[in-house]
């Protein structure tokens, strides 16, 4: 689910996606955007203008002016987009950088010896919760919540550090076990810096506006007759679904099109015992 936020608070206006307040799914904004683009192209198919405004003329300069807005609700749109893909993109792949520094920090503890038997558990069992912290970040989206390790985390790198190597070998691996620790640290906190990234909602309504003029303009020289609704409705339609896409992406941890947890939360096999 998404959230807004309707007010001001210490850090200035807080009209964003993501904050506490009114809950609203991508798919209710998607369908208010439908609406009024919608109505806006029959509510201009049904104005019947005088006659001093059909002049050719005056049609020039409409189609010219709403061309000028068409392409720039066009860029933003397509600059939305971009955007959205590019930020679901990058979380993407830190989830999945972070899958693999862990099954790789399993497999170092594997090579440490039976000394790290404890730490193979320990990680097993940090992983869960740090799964759902996760989630819940990107969901929960109270920007006033600071960072704060998980206790199974903490404990798990407090282990780490007291492992006392007897050779030269294990001294290196428990570099590299340490190195692969603040590896898998520094991904975790930027997922964290990205949990509340957000869309504004001037923005978005800017941009629904501009679109309802322009079917609106639309609509202004069209005789009303089946094949033109349908065709507005097909255009508003897929408009409205341009922002849907834009804010189901911006919420990558929640939604249709939510990152999966599963590849993460069962990357490492139960030990035997």
């Amino acid at each position: 689910m998404l959230q807004i936020r309707l007010g001001i608070g210490s850090d200035g206006p807080s009209n964003v996606f993501g904050a506490r307040g009114i809950a609203v799914g991508a798919l209710a904004v998607s369908l208010i955007a439908f609406s009024i683009v919608f109505g806006g192209a029959l509510l201009g198919m049904y104005v019947r203008l005088p006659e001093g405004h059909l002049r050719e003329d005056v049609k020039d300069v409409i189609r010219l002016s709403m061309g000028l807005i068409g392409t720039i609700a066009g860029l933003v749109l397509a600059l939305l987009i971009s955007s959205a893909k590019s930020s679901y993109d990058a979380s993407n792949t830190q989830i999945k950088q972070i899958t693999s520094n862990i099954i790789f920090l399993d497999i170092l503890l594997e090579q440490y010896g039976p000394e790290a038997r404890d730490l193979r558990v320990a990680l097993r069992e940090a992983l869960p919760p740090t799964v759902d912290r996760i989630w819940n970040e990107h969901n929960n989206g109270n920007k006033s919540e600071p960072f704060v390790a998980t206790a199974e985390a903490a404990a798990f790198i407090k282990k780490v550090q007291e492992l006392k190597p007897d050779s030269e070998a294990k001294r290196d691996l428990q570099a590299r076990i340490l190195s692969a620790v603040a590896n898998s640290q520094q991904l975790r906190f930027e997922l964290f810096a990205q949990a509340h990234d957000s869309i504004s909602i001037p923005f978005l309504v800017i941009l629904i506006f501009w679109l309802t003029i322009i079917f609106a303009s639309f609509g202004l020289f069209s005789r009303p007759n089946p094949i033109v609704i349908v065709t507005f409705f097909v255009g508003a339609l897929s408009v409205s679904g341009a922002i849907f896409l834009i804010l189901e992406m911006d919420r990558p941890f929640a939604g249709l099109l939510q990152i999966s947890s599963e590849p993460l939360r069962h990357a490492l096999a139960p030990l035997a015992l």
